[in-house]
């Protein structure tokens, strides 16, 4: 297997996060997580993910449509492939995360961890 992928996980709810966490590690990434937009976004700082997988509605100042900006707006991470995770998904919230350049946009009611496990594959080029 070539090197292992890096992901950054930004979610609140800690069931859903360790879940995904858990799933993540057996599709065999290695991932590191932050409860909230503002660690999330320094966590990416210094783990310098391949993807970063993000709830929208976060606790604190930073949602994830705000941590998105940040890390946009860092030149190092440009282009890092960022896949919102949320139960918002109206098209006002997907056209506000395709503003910002995500690369897929994902609604937890809607989807299996397994599909989670797929999508983030997928925009990896896996």
């Amino acid at each position: 297997m070539a090197d292992t992928k890096k992901i950054v996980l930004i979610e609140d709810d800690k069931f859903f996060k360790d879940l995904l966490v858990k799933k993540l590690s057996e599709a065999g990434f290695t991932v590191a997580s932050a409860g909230d937009g503002e660690t999330g976004v320094k966590l990416v700082e210094s783990e310098k993910p391949d993807l970063l997988l993000s709830d929208i509605l976060l606790p604190g100042s930073v949602d994830g449509f705000e941590s998105a900006r940040r890390i946009r707006a860092m030149d190092a991470f440009k282009s890092l492939p960022i896949v919102f995770l949320s139960n918002l998904g109206s098209k006002d919230d997907i056209d506000k995360g395709k503003a910002i350049g995500i690369s897929s946009f994902l609604i937890k009611a809607t989807v299996t961890l397994d599909e989670v496990i797929a999508e983030v594959k997928k925009v990896l080029g896996e």
